[in-house]
Order: C-alpha cells, then sequence, then structure tokens
C-alpha cells in the first residue's frame, strides 16, 4: 500500500518533529508548508483554537488540494484571564520570538500568586473539500518564575509540569510527548489514525473531478 501524503500545516520545525516522531509507524509521508514555498497563509483570526485549527486545515487543504492537517495551541493562564491564549504565538508583538514572549508573560505575572495554567492543543485534520475531523488534548501545569530547560519551543521553559517536577523545555522529546497537551491530541488521533486514513481515502476518491470537458482540474 502506498504511503498517503499528508501536509501538517506549520512552518515549525519543533512541530513537525514531534508530530513525525509520533507518526512514523503509519503509512504516511509528512511534509511541512517548509515544503512548499510562499503560499497564501489562511487568517488565524478565530476566537478559539478550534477555529484557527479548523480555518489552517481546510484553507490549506484546498489551496494544496491534498489532505492537511492543522493544529492551534496556546497557553492559557487563570492569573491573566486566560491569556496569552489564542495570541499565544503573538503575546508579545506580530512577530516576537519565543524569548520576548516568555519576557512579556513574566512581567505581566510578576507578583501573582496563583501561577496556575494549561496548555491546549487543538488538531483539525481536512482534505480539499468536505468537513474536518478535530482531536483535542490539554495538560494543566505552572508558570514558573523563571525559564528553565533548552527543549522544547514557545512557552516550554516556562511551564513547570509538577508530576514530573520539570519544566516541558527540561524534557525530551519522549517525555513530553507521553504527557503533552499535544501529546495527548496526537495520542487521540493516533488512536483514530486508521479509521483517519481510511476517511481521507474515501473522501478523495469522492472528490475526483468527473469526466467532462467542463472541468478544469487546478
Amino acid at each position: 500500500m502506498g504511503k498517503i501524503l499528508m501536509v501538517l500545516a506549520t512552518r515549525n520545525k519543533g512541530k513537525l518533529a514531534e508530530f513525525r516522531e509520533m507518526f512514523k509507524d503509519f503509512p504516511v509521508e509528512i511534509k511541512s508548508l517548509l515544503d512548499f514555498g510562499s503560499i497564501p497563509q489562511a487568517e488565524e483570526d478565530g476566537e478559539t483554537f478550534d477555529d484557527n485549527a479548523y480555518k489552517k486545515a481546510s484553507f490549506t487543504a484546498k489551496v494544496l488540494g491534498i489532505p492537511v492537517v492543522a493544529e492551534d495551541s496556546g497557553l492559557v493562564t487563570e492569573a491573566l484571564d486566560g491569556a496569552p491564549g489564542v495570541y499565544s504565538a503573538r503575546y508579545a508583538g506580530e512577530h516576537a520570538t519565543d524569548k520576548e514572549n516568555i519576557a512579556k508573560l513574566l512581567k505581566e505575572m510578576k507578583g501573582e500568586t496563583n501561577r496556575a495554567a494549561y496548555f491546549v492543543s487543538v488538531i483539525s485534520v481536512a482534505v480539499p473539500s468536505g468537513p474536518a475531523l478535530t482531536y483535542e488534548g490539554r495538560c494543566e501545569g505552572l508558570i514558573a518564575e523563571t525559564p528553565s530547560g533548552e527543549n522544547g519551543f514557545g512557552y516550554d521553559p516556562l511551564f513547570y509540569y509538577p508530576p514530573l517536577k520539570k519544566t516541558f523545555a527540561e524534557m525530551s522529546i519522549k517525555e513530553k510527548n507521553a504527557v503533552s497537551h499535544r501529546g495527548k491530541a496526537l495520542a487521540e488521533l493516533k488512536q483514530e489514525f486508521d479509521k483517519i486514513l481510511t476517511w481521507i481515502k474515501q473522501r478523495l476518491a469522492e472528490t475526483k473531478p468527473p469526466c467532462d470537458h467542463h472541468d478544469h482540474d487546478h
């Protein structure tokens, strides 16, 4: 059986590495947006992680004409009424670096005694036409007073996970995948993956253009 080509709608190499690790035993070839040069970007202006994941997956699948997996994730803190939330990636500005976002969060959290937070990850699987499938995972933790650890990306150095007494950035990919929000959403996806591949094949078969002369296959 040939491999199904799927695109992970990200340019984040950290996400791609975690994703490929999870799905290495399945008949899929996973590419990322880095393989496609400049393509139009989905507007990530949704109010929720669900909205954004769906928009990204659906839009990119239509643009590329192949199945797309998109993920939207972010950090939600109790003390800051849910911030940074859907703005996690651009908390300190449109093209903010991880360091700048971390610095802003530390500043906002200064003096806060309630450090409770959770990461949420929503994964959407879309084909070029029709509905999408959605999976969600979350992970509870605390916002550390200072960053620590060199691994991971984003807010990982600040996200302290009490059961392992480590921040996400102090964990190996394997440790992080076992407990993280994205790991949980991916595990759900993985459990259903055989069904998903069947669903994708059916959807792709249904959308083959009919053989009439009016149909231009772009």
